[in-house]
């Protein structure tokens, strides 16, 4: 059962180091705080080394890159590498330009991730050194369905053994593997990729569930993705005439906010290959 894991982060309340990108900083930061963790926002590359040193892990974004913000990711990394920190990798866009695809790939060579999170457009650049991407949203011709399953698992699974990382890949249907096993995880809404930044939000929130919960990773990797589709599905039927989707961001982190872990272990929808 999952729950364990979202009640590990209230308790624990995890302090995470964010270098995300400034279109969702705020949200990211909601999040953290919903779920029960502590947020730190900070890219300057002087700042980066004492601020993720006190910190449990580590969260870097690519979606707004810079030549500062760059540094300082590299800087922050190797610095959580040396403390044995948590480390997640959102390679947002990777694919859409060489800078942001070459620094992605610079990343893993040169910085140990525990979890590299993204759509599956993202995560197969990174497999394969090459892609495309509309924007940061998935090309629909990668889209993980009940048709491509079998063909997406064996890919996720192969790409987490090869990179010694979890890889989670978000979407309609979600997975998460370590390389051996697989979580396929059927929460959400569509409407959520109406509103900017769930996939970041994960990823912060993602990198708390992980910081407290030692030994168990995979699980909670999985039980990140799961909390947040849940609260996808009662933010959205929390809606009310008028609501659009500056409202339905508002009532996702809301529904984090008020979720239990019991909650958690009835919402759940997921299945392990």
């Amino acid at each position: 059962m999952l729950g364990k894991h979202l009640d590990n982060v209230r308790k624990n309340g995890p302090l995470v180091h964010n270098i995300t990108n400034y279109v969702t900083v705020n949200d990211v930061a909601n999040v953290l705080l919903a779920c029960g963790g502590s947020p730190i926002m900070s890219d300057e590359p002087e700042d980066v080394e004492d601020i993720t040193s006190i910190c449990g892990g580590l969260n870097i974004n690519i979606g707004t890159l810079n030549q500062n913000s760059i540094k300082g990711m590299f800087l922050a990394g190797k610095r959580a590498n040396e403390l044995n920190h948590i480390l997640l990798l959102d390679p947002v866009g990777a694919g859409a330009s060489s800078l942001r695809t070459n620094t992605a790939v610079k990343l893993m060579k040169e910085i140990k991730f525990n979890v590299i999170r993204g759509n599956i457009s993202e995560i197969k650049t990174l497999a394969m050194g090459s892609g495309t991407t509309k924007g940061v949203d998935a090309d629909v011709a990668d889209a993980v369905t009940e048709d491509t399953l079998d063909q997406a698992v064996k890919f996720v699974k192969e790409f987490a053994a090869k990179a010694e990382a979890i890889i989670a890949v978000t979407g309609a249907i979600d997975l998460v593997s370590d390389g051996k096993e697989c979580f396929v995880i059927r929460n959400g809404r569509p409407q959520m990729g109406r509103i900017t930044g769930t996939g970041c939000q994960l990823s912060g929130m993602m990198t708390a569930f992980l910081v407290a919960n030692p030994g168990e990773l995979l699980e909670s990797a999985a039980a990140a993705v799961c909390t947040m589709g849940l609260a996808g599905e009662i933010g959205w039927n929390n809606m009310q005439p008028g609501d659009g989707n500056s409202t339905y961001r508002n009532r996702i982190i809301d529904a984090i906010y008020n979720m239990t872990g019991e909650m958690l272990d009835k919402g759940a929808k997921y299945e392990v290959r």
